[in-house]
């Protein structure tokens, strides 16, 4: 297992979100809950975007894969044409995928690309914005038990 320090992420958001600016700019920036609410907020932050969205995505019961997925709260994205769906992990990306088709079904005019703070090369998708490639199971500074 390998711990994603917020000393690490502070040291990486930053040239991170200049290269985002920089090659997609977008008008939206859809966060996947939960994981992906934490980059998200900083995201909007750095990009001075009010636009910070999410929708709910069900596959993991904490380590556990399960075998369906729940996706559900999309908002409503017909205004929009540049969106950044954000998540903390792209993992097998089976979830990743199924959100970009649903929205594409919903809002085909849209402009979708994906950014995430990990990804593994094994993933049916790769995003195209990310910090590092995961090789271990990550925990990440943001994940609490209680």
């Amino acid at each position: 297992m390998y711990y994603y320090s917020y000393e690490e992420f502070q040291q990486e958001i930053i040239p991170f979100t200049r290269k985002i600016k920089e090659e997609f700019n977008p008008e939206v920036l859809l966060a996947i809950a939960r994981g992906g609410m934490t980059l998200g907020h900083f995201l909007a932050e750095g990009l001075e975007n009010r636009n910070l969205f999410s929708l709910n995505s069900i596959h993991y019961e904490d380590t556990q894969k399960l075998d369906t997925f729940k996706i559900f709260n999309i908002p409503d994205l017909s205004a929009y044409k540049k969106v950044l769906l954000v998540d903390d992990i792209i993992d097998s990306g089976e979830t990743m995928m199924e959100i970009k088709k649903i929205l594409m079904q919903k809002y085909p005019h849209l402009e979708l690309q994906v950014a995430s703070v990990f990804y593994k090369s094994s993933a049916l998708l790769i995003p195209e914005f990310y910090i590092k490639e995961a090789k271990e199971w990550i925990e990440f500074f943001w994940s609490i038990k209680i």
